[in-house]
């Protein structure tokens, strides 16, 4: 039996290849002991957070050593009678939040592929919608669907108004995010598809769309978690009983605007982590279908 050795990649030489192994091993070692330091000092920040928050809402009065602490008191009775009342908004900001950010996709494709359009008057009517809604703030045109309107005959309930208003807000924001997914799928698809005899829309619909739309996942997600957090001033209309309408309501009717509002900013941010997370998990779902085709 004989032994071929490669003159251009010989063989390690005895042990080697052990004492290689045994590097990478402390290596792996050393990466996992940092990585478990800072996990628990990220825990250990948070305790410390945490429990600076509950001293600073303990509503201590005292004086220690000639120095008188005193910090924020809550009146608990207040919100454990009327945090059940507050979080029945909840439900209302997300459906707002569904509505709003659906008509905002639809408006985004429609305005992207209007401003890659060679057409000018579909490449002037997306430019003139993303330069006047990205130009006039979203407060004002709230204001505009639900007060202006009227003098026109149109009159919308505040739930519609606000639709409108986040929906087509948001869509002048999301179509430059649409637009640069679909600029980044790469022109070599387009003239393999067109050299396989599809038509320009076909290539839209099955080759071009359908990656852009997973590419611009993680910033229209961003977006959403936004919007949550902007259906808050439909509640200036007054009359969408949402979760920062009826925290102003109960808090405003009790002289008690503090506990309301911490109670509206607390569901917001329970909202906010929920779905960031979702997010989180879509965009890993992604990208893992991603590295599968690779």
């Amino acid at each position: 039996m004989s032994i071929t050795i490669d003159p251009v990649n010989p063989p390690p030489p005895a042990g080697e290849g052990e004492r290689l192994r045994a590097q990478a091993e402390l290596l792996a070692s050393r990466r996992q002991r940092r990585e478990r330091r800072f996990s628990r000092g990220v825990r250990f920040s948070y305790v410390v957070l945490f429990f600076f928050l509950a001293l600073l809402f303990s509503g201590i009065d005292a004086t220690i050593g000639g120095m008188r602490v005193r910090t924020i008191g809550l009146d608990w009775e207040f919100i454990r009678t009327y945090a059940p009342f507050i979080f029945q908004g909840v439900w209302l900001t997300i459906l707002l939040s569904f509505l709003a950010i659906a008509l905002s996709i639809v408006l985004a494709v429609a305005g992207a592929l209007g401003r890659l359009s060679k057409s000018p008057p579909a490449y002037a009517l997306a430019t003139f919608y993303v330069s006047l809604i990205r130009g006039t703030p979203l407060l004002l045109q709230i204001f505009f669907f639900f007060l202006a309107l009227p003098q026109l005959g149109i009159i919308l309930s505040g739930m519609t108004a606000g639709v409108l208003a986040l929906g087509i807000n948001y869509g002048a924001y999301n179509t430059e995010i649409v637009r640069a997914g679909i600029q980044s799928v790469g022109v070599g698809q387009r003239e393999a598809a067109l050299a396989l005899g599809m038509t320009n829309g076909q290539i839209m619909r099955r080759i071009v769309l359908p990656q852009a739309l997973r590419l611009t996942i993680p910033p229209l997600g961003n977006q959403f978690v936004a919007m949550l957090k902007d259906t808050s001033l439909v509640a200036t209309t007054g009359f969408v009983w949402e979760l920062l309408w009826r925290a102003q309501k109960v808090g405003r009717a009790n002289f008690r605007s503090l506990e309301a509002l911490l109670i509206a900013a607390v569901f917001y941010w329970i909202i906010t982590i929920i779905f960031s997370a979702i997010q989180d998990r879509v965009e890993a779902r992604v990208g893992r279908g991603e590295r599968t085709l690779a």
